[in-house]
């Protein structure tokens, strides 16, 4: 009975107590919600207040910019109107220049008028003036101007010609004197030797014994020798030596290097010989290899197609009258780029033209043509400057003389030629060269005898006087230089002298 009692109690109080919580509850919230729409419309107050204080700035600065903007506009307005008066003052004082312009062009034609008529008078007065003389004289103005002009020539004659001498002497030496100053400069600054360079083709055996192991049993070391080289090898009865010969001194050089390491091995073979000449042709590339780097590095010749060295190096084993070409090549180049610094042209254009004037030689008996025209292909192939082809091509004058270093690179090739010892000549084309220079002369009208003096360098022509007058003489002097250049190959120059001198002899008996 007290357990449902205590329970009734409990639920009682339960149910009291929801109850009495929920009112809390209620009247709690009703406080909370006063206090959340007091601050919302706080908020509202706030915000309308900001929004306020945010148009009034928004309102300062307006009338800040504005104020701003009109001052600019005004002091724009005052440039402007600045601008405007000077550009008025400038088109008035133009108009002023305009008329006063026209007014010096108006006296100016007037002026123009005067002076026209003024000429048309004077020539009038002339052409009257003239036709009166021509009247009294009989004779037209040309006529009498052709006249007066004969009359002149032949009475100073003999002055005019005499004055033409003496300025020929004198331009000719004053050219002479400055060309002799500067080759000699150029020669003397060059100090390379002159001693001909001749390449041997004996060789000198250590006894006459190999002479048979070279030819080997039924010849055939000397037939495989011959084969492999393409050079023929002359066995004779001189002691302790054999004769290479071959047209082509690279094969031959190939040959003497080969023979010359056979000897020294003592096993001559077919084998031997073979291996022999792979290694000398090995060694021969190599020297010309070489040799045409050196070349260009002497000569000061810079950024050169590595296959257009190896066959400048070829120039190694090739002489011209005893002169080794590769040395004269690089000595031409020394020399004309001397020359060229003296006389203001391209130095690197005339030594690379010096270096390869005679590169056609490298290959001219294998390439038909000229060493000339060879040279020109060969630099147009490897695509050398236009301008070095040009200096080159000049040197033996098949080509004309363009540019100032072709002139130059002509003259040093003649130098180095023709210097004391660069060069041997045999003694039947020495005689024959001289006989062909007095030919040439003695083929002239009017010439009495001929002398060839100098080793050929000059030839002394005599005339007959009563045949050929002074003037004349000067022509058959030109004419036999010019017919000495078109039909004889020389190195350097040769002075020709045309001599006519009057005698009168009488006897008193």
């Amino acid at each position: 009975m007290s357990i449902l009692v205590i329970l009734l109690l409990l639920a009682i109080g339960a149910v009291v107590g929801g109850t009495a919580g929920y009112f809390a509850r209620f009247f709690i919230s009703l406080g909370q919600k006063g206090s959340m729409e007091l601050q919302i419309r706080k908020m509202m107050l706030d915000a309308e207040e900001h929004a306020k204080k945010i148009i009034e700035e928004a309102e300062a600065r307006g009338q800040e910019k504005v104020e701003q903007l009109t001052a600019e506009y005004k002091e724009r307005e005052r440039d402007l109107r600045g601008t405007e008066e000077r550009l008025v003052r400038k088109e008035e004082m133009l108009d002023s220049r305009q008329l006063k312009i026209d007014g010096d062009e108006a006296n100016l034609a007037k002026k123009t008028e005067d002076v026209v008529a003024a000429k048309a008078k004077a020539d009038e007065l002339v052409r009257a003036q003239q036709e009166k003389l021509e009247k009294l004289a009989d004779l037209s103005a040309e006529e009498a101007k052709s006249e007066l002009i004969k009359t002149i020539e032949k009475q100073y004659e003999n002055d005019i010609e005499s004055r033409m001498r003496k300025l020929d002497i004198s331009g000719n030496e004053k050219l002479e004197q400055r060309a002799n100053e500067i080759l000699t400069t150029a020669v003397h600054r060059l100090g390379n030797s002159v001693v001909s360079d001749i390449l041997a083709t004996t060789i000198t055996l250590p006894n006459d014994e190999i002479k048979g192991k070279i030819i080997g049993k039924e010849g055939r070391n000397i037939r495989q020798f011959e084969r492999s080289t393409g050079v023929d090898v002359i066995v004779d009865d001189t002691p302790g030596t054999i004769t290479l010969s071959s047209y082509d001194p690279i094969r031959r050089q190939i040959a003497r290097i080969a023979l010359e390491n056979l000897i020294l091995d003592g096993r001559i073979q077919p084998a031997k010989i073979e291996e022999a000449v792979q290694k000398a042709e090995q060694e021969i590339n190599n020297i010309i290899k070489k040799k045409g780097a050196e070349a260009a590095y002497n000569a000061k010749v810079q950024n050169i197609d590595p296959k257009l060295l190896q066959i400048l190096g070829r120039l190694y084993f090739r002489t011209s009258y005893g002169q080794n070409v590769l040395d004269h090549s690089v000595e031409v180049a020394h020399l004309a780029g001397m020359l060229a610094e003296e006389l203001g042209a391209d130095p690197a254009v005339a030594r690379a033209g010096a270096l390869f004037h005679d590169i056609g030689k490298a290959v001219d008996h294998e390439v038909p043509g000229t060493h000339v025209e060879i040279g020109r292909r060969i630099l147009a192939k490897f695509g050398v400057d236009e301008r070095v082809i040009k200096a080159m091509q000049a040197h033996h004058e098949e080509y004309p003389y363009e540019t100032p270093e072709s002139m130059i690179v002509q003259v040093a090739d003649a130098i180095s030629g023709g210097r004391p010892g660069a060069r041997r000549d045999s003694v039947e084309n020495y005689i024959k060269r001289l006989e062909d220079l007095e030919a040439i002369a003695n083929q002239e009208p009017g010439v009495e005898k001929s002398y060839a003096i100098a080793a050929g360098r000059e030839l002394r022509v005599i005339i007959k006087p009563e045949q050929v007058s002074d003037l004349e003489s000067r022509e058959i002097a030109r004419h036999i230089a010019d017919k000495i250049e078109k039909e004889l190959q020389y190195p350097g120059e040769i002075k020709v002298s045309v001599i006519r001198e009057m005698r009168v002899i009488e006897y008193a008996r």
